[in-house]
């Protein structure tokens, strides 16, 4: 108890003083604001740990039972759950941390992966619009889901790291390609496809950005997308799949979705009847109000409506020029959000499942919908501006 109560004082304080680790990065009153979301933060991750039986559980347990012989056994088979055991395996068994103090470990991760997202709108995101009268950065940072599931022992907490830490050492390559090689590491001994779907993604947002100089952009997109290539047999070996054909990953999806709807058949949704847009409808913002099964569901509905209406708002203005405009990095979070829909819209089988792997993927949905606002911002003014010119220059050829 008097270990846990130090380790909540540490990490709170650890938390608090992380956004002046940035220093000019981040304008004081950022820091302020990144402060309250840390709290908000760390309020939830203790919520998940009282009231919320799942996986983290068992990583933090299996880990605290190890002796070094399974340790080393796991950690030489390190992917996936058997690396988050060899990870928990140190503060679990050789320090006997509790499963709070884990947590709130976890939730330290968690937050630093929201602070990079938050690092990057304040660098490419030039204005911060209003929806419904209320500016948009950093509420949609205060979105619940986002929090929950990246503040939990376990996979997803790592992963949701490792992208973010992936993107914020993109936006200085030149300075940060230790933290490119340590985020691609860490993402691969967790879910080697989601470093296949990132390379993927922001390989190809080298190609179309017109931004960078031709030679740049076809070496850093050959390098990204090589890299994709080299992994590529590890993965398919990592879902099971024997060829790199459409039909072993349409019999992958299918196995796979009957297999999450028989584990977690409380949230199962039966998604094989389902056309292709009721799918990535169903992964991208369900659970819904039709889906309510308790106060967790009826908040999930609550963001996910929210989400859904900025989602409508942010596409109806001009899609094709906002996408043209767009950083690279923003380009390249929205390949990634695609990919990830298509993927798991076909292989995912319940909303639980579904809420957590789209964890993944929502800070690239809401950096481009701040974009989308901004681009539009923007926009309007230019139009005022030239509007605010021809009434001027009228006015100058009426007059004397």
């Amino acid at each position: 108890m008097i270990t846990d109560i130090i380790i909540f004082i540490l990490i709170a304080l650890l938390g608090v003083g992380m956004p002046y680790f940035f220093g000019a990065q981040i304008p004081d009153k950022h820091k302020t604001m990144l402060n309250r979301l840390w709290f908000f933060h760390l309020l939830i991750s203790l919520y998940y740990c009282f009231f919320i039986l799942g996986d983290a559980i068992g990583y933090w347990r299996v880990a605290k039972t190890m002796n070094y012989e399974q340790f080393l056994l796991n950690l030489y088979q390190a992917k996936g759950t058997n690396f988050i055991y060899s990870l928990n395996y140190f503060p679990a068994k050789v320090l006997n941390l509790s499963y709070l103090s884990g947590t709130l470990i976890y939730s330290l991760i968690g937050f630093t992966g929201i602070l990079f997202f938050y690092l990057m709108a304040l660098k490419i995101i030039p204005y911060n619009s209003k929806f419904k009268g209320y500016k948009l950065f950093p509420l949609v940072l205060f979105m619940p889901n986002l929090h929950f599931w990246s503040s939990a022992v376990g996979k997803d907490t790592i992963l949701f790291f490792c992208i973010g830490l992936f993107i914020y050492a993109l936006l200085n390559l030149a300075r940060r390609w230790p933290l490119l090689l340590l985020s691609v590491f860490l993402a691969y001994l967790v879910r080697p496809h989601i470093v296949l779907f990132l390379t993927i993604s922001f390989g190809l947002a080298y190609l179309v950005d017109g931004k960078l100089s031709g030679a740049r952009r076809i070496v850093l997109a050959l390098i990204l997308l090589g890299v994709g290539l080299a992994i590529l047999p590890t993965v398919m070996e990592y879902a099971k799949i024997e060829e790199a054909s459409i039909d072993s990953f349409s019999n992958f999806s299918e196995n796979k979705a009957q297999l999450l709807s028989r584990k977690h058949s409380g949230s199962a949704i039966e998604l094989s009847s389902y056309p292709f847009l009721l799918k990535i409808f169903t992964f991208l913002y369900r659970p819904f109000f039709f889906d309510i099964r308790g106060i967790p569901a009826v908040i999930a509905s609550l963001e996910n409506l929210g989400l859904l209406l900025l989602s409508i708002a942010a596409f109806r203005h001009k899609p094709i020029a906002t996408f043209k405009a767009a950083p690279f990095i923003i380009k390249g979070m929205l390949f990634f959000l695609v990919i990830g829909t298509l993927a798991f819209s076909e292989s995912l089988g319940n909303v639980g499942i579904m809420i957590r792997m789209r964890n993944m993927f929502l800070p690239g949905m809401l950096l481009y919908i701040l974009w989308s606002f901004s681009y539009r911002g923007a926009y309007m003014m230019r139009k005022k501006k030239k509007m605010k010119i021809r009434q001027e220059e009228a006015l100058t050829e009426i007059l004397p």
